[in-house]
């Protein structure tokens, strides 16, 4: 059974989150020189949270025991939240979580982040299978444009769901842009050469030309 545009979109972007993951694991990473890594991660590891959380859970909680679903969704989102916390607290020196060991930290992210897949993987063909494929598509591409006015960062403890979550994710995107400039932190504010931009996958649910790419001298 072929997959859908939404079964994909989640796909790429779980791949995408592990891949910005990878150099964030090691020891290293929590250098300034390094801290980039981690900063791009976190920031678009959030924003994707933030963005499911508006687009994807209203239609999870459609599906048969839909609410116990949101439930556990809503439990996992919050728990790996509060673990990105963690590391960025460790990462910029934070004396709350600076006794943190690294290893046992990213242990914890990544058997939420495995969690955290299997749900939207399970979820997004269950909502395919509801959906017509034009409506797929249109829920595929609320949800790539909602990553990009996301917050940047995790807030565990605001609303998750419902109105009073949107209108938390708007308020904190502000904050999270002010924060971040100050800071200095290194966030994806432009998706140049980005996969919400300029990915195949993108370019197919946008019915945009491939670029070409030049040839080589």
């Amino acid at each position: 059974m072929t997959a859908s545009t939404l079964e994909m979109a989640l796909t790429y972007e779980h791949a995408r989150i592990r891949e910005l993951a990878e150099p964030a694991h090691h020891h290293d990473a929590a250098h300034p020189e390094h801290r980039h890594q981690t900063d791009w991660f976190y920031a678009i590891a959030a924003q994707h949270l933030a963005a499911a959380e508006d687009v994807l859970v209203p239609h999870v909680r459609r599906l048969p025991d839909g609410d116990d679903l949101v439930t556990r969704y809503v439990g996992n989102a919050k728990e790996l939240e509060r673990s990105l916390r963690f590391l960025k607290g460790r990462q910029y020196g934070d004396s709350r979580f600076v006794d943190l060991h690294h290893r046992d930290l990213w242990q914890q992210i990544d058997r939420l982040l495995d969690e955290h897949e299997t749900m939207e993987a399970t979820y997004s063909r269950q909502i395919s299978d509801q959906l017509d494929d034009p409506d797929v598509n249109t829920l595929t591409e609320d949800l790539l444009e909602a990553e990009e006015v996301a917050p940047t960062r995790a807030h565990p403890y605001s609303p998750h769901t419902g109105m009073a979550g949107r209108l938390a994710h708007r308020m904190w995107r502000m904050a999270d842009t002010a924060w971040d400039s100050a800071e200095g932190r290194v966030v994806p504010t432009k998706y140049h050469a980005h996969p919400k931009r300029d990915s195949a996958l993108s370019h197919y649910l946008y019915g945009t030309p491939m670029p070409e790419e030049e040839e080589p001298r």
